[in-house]
């Protein structure tokens, strides 16, 4: 019997040996006894040449001796090297092959797919003497089925009624929020720790969905409204959430919320991430920033990896892993290893022009079945993942052009240099490309509102100090923060190297007072100032400093 961990190869010899001892058999069948067989045990104590062998041939004599009897070995991969001694040739497997061969041993073995290749695999001569059997995942309705006869002994364990309703909501939750694990073990398995939870709480009713919701949102980290709402509330006001972050992209804001709310329905082909997408644009316009703001709005873990990391053929190992033979093939991938710690993410591959050509090939997989198989030859689950790859290809059409160029040049330039770089096959595979557009001048006061806005929040929790801009220094910021080559990039800049700065300096000097207020100017030979207020109950003369202007960004 061969399949994943947790489908149910032990529980169907189980099920096979309560069939017999009932008489639901056929003929052969009724006088079978199933015996299971631990090869730890077998091993255990043996200390001396010869002593493993020997309970070896008394099991086998047993078996033998006793009509109808059947072996079951789980974790048969165990079999290949038990009891085998340094210069020994002989071992668990070696041993009962001719006795399998001869029929004097009938066995039933199981084992997962991953302990099948890399053990049994390699043995031609035990697997002929076995038919292999696939053990595959149930679905929904079969899991629901195999739950609700596990709701007696759950209740009986943990001495508490368990509601009707519990069995197709622990099916449901455990195939969206535990992708990682199989059915109906993780459904079990959510439905014993629900249980668990409220006997150790002393409550009296029934465990329900709301037990289920909270053991899920325990075991995903995630929070229990947006378990118990689902994705739908949030879907529906996806685009308002953005919009709050990203300014002047609203085409793009739109595009990308309408595709992730059309992939949500569910009704195209299964087996894909929920998205797949190309943010294209000019540098410092909002494309990360769009990515974080997608994952804040779903509530999932943003997972960022560099490409420019990834420029070389080799690289290639560090997103899936080394393939075996070669150093550090035990370890998982990357991208692998991050994705299933985190299923439910915002994955973004920033600036993925600069990736060696395979790791597109790489990608096509992950964006066509939703799996990526490691060196190790694990597969990994995208199907919850959000896939985001960011470009600035075809950013110099927008510097060619002047701001409010309307005839669609640039972006059809633009178009052009994701054709190129991108292969057919993958552009096929896409979602959708969304493109972003230069800044125009009225966005600039709205980003320069949202980050002195951040900063003054960040001043206030770890100081208790308020933060005020005056209007002098945010004329400063806005002409030199911005501009049409590098966008918002160089506002981030020149804040730290004026506000954060003078800011630390004041902090240092011990002027700043938790409940006090921190203005920040700049004077007419365009060096920034530093205000420090006391709070009212110490109120005194504020005392001014200088901080000098750095030299105006570049662009």
């Amino acid at each position: 019997l061969v399949g994943a961990p947790g489908v149910g190869k032990t529980a169907i010899v189980h099920s096979l040996a309560h069939r017999v001892a009932a008489g639901e058999v056929p003929a052969a069948l009724r006088d079978a006894e199933i015996h299971e067989v631990s090869i730890g045990g077998l091993v255990a104590g043996t200390k001396y040449r010869g002593d493993f062998e020997q309970r070896l041939k008394r099991l086998v004599d047993f078996i033998a001796a006793r009509r109808g009897a059947l072996v079951f070995l789980d974790e048969m991969h165990s079999l290949v090297g038990a009891g085998a001694v340094a210069g020994g040739a002989l071992d668990a497997a070696s041993i009962l092959k001719p006795h399998l061969a001869s029929g004097a041993l009938r066995c039933v073995g199981a084992t997962t797919h991953a302990e099948f290749a890399r053990h049994l695999a390699k043995d031609a001569g035990l697997l002929r003497r076995f038919q292999r059997i696939e053990v595959p995942e149930p679905g929904a309705a079969e899991a629901e089925q195999i739950l609700a006869g596990f709701v007696d002994r759950l209740e009986r364990h943990h001495g508490l009624p368990i509601a009707a309703e519990a069995v197709p909501v622990a099916v449901r939750l455990s195939s969206r929020f535990l992708p990682q694990r199989h059915l109906p073990d993780k459904a079990i398995d959510l439905l014993d720790e629900a249980a668990a939870a409220a006997a150790l709480a002393n409550e009296a009713g029934p465990v329900g969905a709301a037990e289920l919701h909270e053991t899920v949102a325990r075991i995903s980290g995630k929070p229990r409204a947006a378990i118990e709402r689902g994705d739908r509330r949030r879907l529906a006001r996806l685009g308002r959430e953005m919009s709050r972050r990203i300014f002047g992209q609203d085409q793009a804001v739109t595009a990308l919320a309408k595709a992730v709310r059309r992939a949500s329905l569910g009704v195209g082909p299964a087996g894909k991430p929920i998205g797949s997408f190309i943010f294209a644009g000019p540098t410092g316009v909002g494309k990360t920033e769009t990515a974080r703001a997608l994952a804040d709005a779903l509530g999932y873990d943003l997972e960022r990896f560099d490409m420019s990391e990834y420029m070389e053929m080799h690289s290639v190992a560090r997103l899936i892993g080394a393939p075996p033979g070669y150093v550090g093939h035990e370890q998982r991938g990357q991208l692998t290893e991050r994705v299933s710690r985190h299923p439910h993410c915002v994955l973004l591959l920033d600036e993925i022009e600069k990736a060696h050509p395979d790791v597109f090939n790489v990608l096509l997989q992950v964006m066509d079945y939703g799996r990526l198989t490691d060196g190790a030859g694990l597969a990994t689950d995208f199907r919850h993942a959000v896939l985001i790859m960011t470009t600035n290809a075809g950013a110099e059409a927008w510097d060619r052009a002047p701001l409010g160029f309307a005839d669609g040049e640039p972006a059809g330039d633009e178009e052009r240099a994701v054709q190129r770089l991108f292969a057919p096959e993958f552009r096929n595979r896409l979602t959708d490309v969304i493109r972003f557009s230069p800044l125009e001048p009225g966005i600039a006061r709205r980003i320069l509102d949202l980050e002195l806005r951040r900063l003054a929040a960040s001043l206030l929790a770890e100081h208790g100090v308020r933060l005020t801009a005056r209007p002098a220094l945010r004329r400063m910021l806005l002409r030199d923060g911005f501009s049409k080559s590098f966008g918002a990039r160089p506002l981030q800049r020149l804040l730290a190297a004026t506000v954060v700065d003078a800011v630390a300096d004041a902090h240092l000097r011990g002027e700043l007072r938790p409940g006090g207020e921190v203005a920040v100017d700049v004077d007419a030979d365009g060096a920034a100032t530093v205000s420090c207020a006391p709070p009212a109950a110490e109120a005194r003369p504020a005392k001014a400093t200088r901080k000098k202007a750095p030299a105006k960004a570049a662009g």
